[in-house]
Protein backbone atom coordinates (compact mmCIF):
# COMPACT_ATOMS: atom_id res chain seq x y z
CA UNK A 1 0.00 0.00 0.00
CA UNK A 2 1.20 3.51 -0.80
CA UNK A 3 2.14 5.84 2.04
CA UNK A 4 0.16 9.03 2.53
CA UNK A 5 3.13 11.01 1.18
CA UNK A 6 3.10 8.92 -2.01
CA UNK A 7 -0.69 9.25 -2.36
CA UNK A 8 -0.50 13.04 -2.03
CA UNK A 9 2.27 13.19 -4.65
CA UNK A 10 0.38 10.85 -6.99
CA UNK A 11 -2.85 12.85 -6.62
CA UNK A 12 -1.04 16.15 -7.28
CA UNK A 13 0.73 14.79 -10.35
CA UNK A 14 -2.47 13.22 -11.66
CA UNK A 15 -4.10 16.68 -11.40
CA UNK A 16 -1.19 18.11 -13.37
CA UNK A 17 -0.15 20.47 -10.58
CA UNK A 18 3.28 21.46 -9.36
CA UNK A 19 3.89 21.70 -5.64
CA UNK A 20 3.75 25.48 -5.96
CA UNK A 21 0.43 25.37 -7.86
CA UNK A 22 -1.16 23.04 -5.29
CA UNK A 23 0.15 25.21 -2.47
CA UNK A 24 -1.36 28.30 -4.10
CA UNK A 25 -4.76 26.65 -4.46
CA UNK A 26 -4.69 25.47 -0.85
CA UNK A 27 -3.32 28.81 0.38
CA UNK A 28 -0.33 27.20 2.06
CA UNK A 29 3.40 27.51 1.43
CA UNK A 30 5.08 25.34 -1.17
CA UNK A 31 7.28 23.99 1.61
CA UNK A 32 4.15 22.59 3.32
CA UNK A 33 3.31 20.56 0.21
CA UNK A 34 6.94 19.47 -0.04
CA UNK A 35 6.88 18.34 3.61
CA UNK A 36 3.64 16.40 3.10
CA UNK A 37 5.23 14.56 0.18
CA UNK A 38 8.57 13.90 1.88
CA UNK A 39 9.55 10.94 4.03
CA UNK A 40 9.71 13.02 7.24
CA UNK A 41 6.18 11.92 8.27
CA UNK A 42 4.63 15.39 8.36
CA UNK A 43 0.96 14.99 7.51
CA UNK A 44 -1.53 17.65 6.47
CA UNK A 45 -4.27 18.67 8.88
CA UNK A 46 -7.73 17.35 8.01
CA UNK A 47 -8.94 20.61 6.36
CA UNK A 48 -5.86 20.53 4.11
CA UNK A 49 -6.34 16.85 3.33
CA UNK A 50 -9.93 17.56 2.31
CA UNK A 51 -8.76 20.49 0.17
CA UNK A 52 -6.13 18.30 -1.53
CA UNK A 53 -8.76 15.66 -2.33
CA UNK A 54 -11.13 18.26 -3.77
CA UNK A 55 -8.46 20.11 -5.70
CA UNK A 56 -6.97 16.94 -7.17
CA UNK A 57 -10.38 15.29 -7.63
CA UNK A 58 -9.48 12.13 -5.76
CA UNK A 59 -11.31 10.18 -3.07
CA UNK A 60 -10.74 11.49 0.44
CA UNK A 61 -10.84 7.93 1.78
CA UNK A 62 -8.12 6.84 -0.65
CA UNK A 63 -6.00 9.90 0.05
CA UNK A 64 -6.25 9.57 3.83
CA UNK A 65 -6.14 5.80 4.27
CA UNK A 66 -5.19 4.18 0.98
CA UNK A 67 -8.48 2.24 0.93
CA UNK A 68 -10.89 2.30 -1.97
CA UNK A 69 -10.35 3.63 -5.46
CA UNK A 70 -8.20 6.69 -6.10
CA UNK A 71 -10.97 8.33 -8.09
CA UNK A 72 -14.59 7.81 -7.04
CA UNK A 73 -16.54 6.00 -9.74
CA UNK A 74 -19.30 8.25 -11.06
CA UNK A 75 -21.44 5.19 -11.80
CA UNK A 76 -21.44 4.11 -8.15
CA UNK A 77 -24.28 6.52 -7.35
CA UNK A 78 -26.22 5.75 -10.52
CA UNK A 79 -28.07 2.88 -8.83
CA UNK A 80 -29.02 4.96 -5.78
CA UNK A 81 -32.31 6.72 -6.53
CA UNK A 82 -31.91 9.42 -3.89
CA UNK A 83 -28.38 10.35 -4.96
CA UNK A 84 -29.63 12.37 -7.91
CA UNK A 85 -32.95 13.48 -6.47
CA UNK A 86 -33.94 16.97 -5.50
CA UNK A 87 -36.36 17.08 -2.65
CA UNK A 88 -38.17 20.07 -4.07
CA UNK A 89 -41.58 20.04 -5.67
CA UNK A 90 -42.04 23.53 -7.08
CA UNK A 91 -39.97 25.16 -9.79
CA UNK A 92 -39.81 28.27 -7.62
CA UNK A 93 -38.11 26.23 -4.89
CA UNK A 94 -35.55 24.93 -7.38
CA UNK A 95 -34.84 28.47 -8.60
CA UNK A 96 -34.51 29.74 -5.03
CA UNK A 97 -32.18 26.89 -4.09
CA UNK A 98 -30.00 27.46 -7.17
CA UNK A 99 -29.82 31.18 -6.43
CA UNK A 100 -29.01 30.49 -2.76
CA UNK A 101 -26.14 28.15 -3.67
CA UNK A 102 -24.66 30.78 -5.99
CA UNK A 103 -24.59 33.46 -3.28
CA UNK A 104 -21.56 34.21 -1.11
CA UNK A 105 -21.94 33.21 2.56
CA UNK A 106 -22.66 36.74 3.77
CA UNK A 107 -25.48 37.16 1.26
CA UNK A 108 -26.89 33.75 2.25
CA UNK A 109 -27.11 34.93 5.85
CA UNK A 110 -28.94 38.08 4.78
CA UNK A 111 -31.42 36.05 2.70
CA UNK A 112 -32.00 33.73 5.64
CA UNK A 113 -32.56 36.70 7.91
CA UNK A 114 -35.07 38.14 5.43
CA UNK A 115 -36.95 34.85 5.20
CA UNK A 116 -37.12 34.58 8.98
CA UNK A 117 -38.37 38.16 9.23
CA UNK A 118 -41.05 37.44 6.64
CA UNK A 119 -42.14 34.43 8.66
CA UNK A 120 -42.29 36.49 11.83
CA UNK A 121 -39.66 34.29 13.49
CA UNK A 122 -37.14 37.05 13.97
CA UNK A 123 -37.40 38.32 17.56
CA UNK A 124 -34.45 40.69 17.83
CA UNK A 125 -33.39 43.59 15.66
CA UNK A 126 -30.79 43.01 12.98
CA UNK A 127 -27.19 43.75 13.85
CA UNK A 128 -25.29 46.05 11.51
CA UNK A 129 -22.82 44.21 9.28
Amino acid sequence: MLSMQERIRRARRRAGLSQAALAERLRVRRSAVSNWESANDIRPAMPNLIAIARTCKVSLEWLGTGRGPMVPDADVLADVPAADAELVDASEERALLAAWRALPRRAQLLVLELAQALQGQRRRPRRPL
